[in-house]
């Protein structure tokens, strides 16, 4: 291995550098048994992050105009973190997605296919709305959040 490549090894990850002394991975979602592409593949965190965002939107303009007030901006977003809690219970645990995870064509579902049970519906949602077990991920991309509550998120 030349010093430069070894110097400069770190700024790849672990990942690569395993993969470089021939480590094979898969790809994202093999080892809990779905499809590499397609509907049922595991979802990419960049459609993640949109549904997230439009759902967010959604809850804030929900709580701007329904129950702060439309006053303060401090109000609309604690009243937006209650919505959008509940918008994630109500629809993730009946019909398996939140509206911004529909427009986007994503769905969560149980680790062995299926619905999500109410009770780990609830853990998911409290655990996201703690967000930090949100942004801490394993190797096929899921969050903590969904790991707890042995949730996938999958293309429709």
């Amino acid at each position: 291995m030349d010093n430069r490549q070894a110097i400069g090894s770190w700024i790849s990850g672990p990942r690569a550098a395993a993969e470089d002394m021939g480590v094979e991975f898969g790809y994202r979602g093999q080892r809990l048994g779905l499809p590499e592409e397609g509907p049922g593949s595991l979802a990419r965190p960049g459609r993640r992050f949109a549904a997230l965002f439009i759902d967010w939107a959604l809850c804030m303009l929900i709580a701007y105009g329904l129950l702060s007030g439309g006053k303060a901006q401090q109000s609309a977003s604690n009243w937006a973190l209650v919505v959008f809690a509940v918008l994630s219970v109500l629809t993730v645990g009946t019909v398996g997605f939140t509206p911004g995870k529909r427009l986007l064509g994503l769905r969560v579902v149980a680790e062995g296919g299926g619905r999500i049970s109410l009770p780990r519906v609830v853990l998911r949602t409290l655990l996201l709305v703690v967000v930090i077990p949100a942004v801490v991920w394993d190797r096929d991309g899921r969050g903590l959040h969904d790991r707890l509550a042995r949730a996938v998120q999958v293309r429709i």
